[in-house]
């Protein structure tokens, strides 16, 4: 179980500062602020990124490559990520809603196509687009494999 975020609540408040539409995280006390930057990081290391940790008994999927910090894309991640969960993003409903593919409300019915544009984000966990746009440079090619041998 991930016990540490990528970024603590005094670095995000640092982050938040300087970006409009924070309520969420303004309104929401130090307790759930904590849980939800420690849910965001859990959804954060559930993705495929490039590369390998840079040491084998370290908890999280960052730092990489043999760095010592975490990038701050990904501490910004986390913070969005984190945003979106305490403004009432559930990735379950989430998940569930993209396999809906037609409501109806009385007389009314609205049909949806879900192939023409199914976010990946929310297909991969993540509810915040912005976050996403963060954690894409680090993300493994989907198409790409990796085969190794072993002995």
């Amino acid at each position: 179980m991930i016990t540490t975020a990528y970024i603590t609540i005094v670095e995000a408040q640092v982050y938040f500062d300087g970006r409009l539409l924070t309520q969420p995280w303004e309104n929401a006390s130090d307790e759930n602020k904590n849980k939800a930057l420690l849910q965001a990081t859990r959804a954060i290391d559930q993705l495929n990124f490039r590369g390998q940790k840079s040491t084998e008994d370290q908890e999280l999927q960052f730092p990489r490559y043999g760095d010592t910090v975490v990038p701050s894309d990904i501490e910004c991640a986390c913070a969005e990520e984190a945003l979106s969960l305490l403004d009432g993003k559930n990735p379950e409903m989430e998940r569930e809603a993209l396999a809906i593919t037609e409501q109806v409300f009385g007389k009314v019915k609205a049909k949806f196509d879900r192939d023409a544009g199914r976010p990946i984000n929310i297909l991969n966990g993540i509810m915040s687009a912005t976050a996403w746009g963060y954690l894409l440079p680090y993300m493994r090619d989907p198409l790409t494999m990796r085969i190794s041998r072993t002995t």
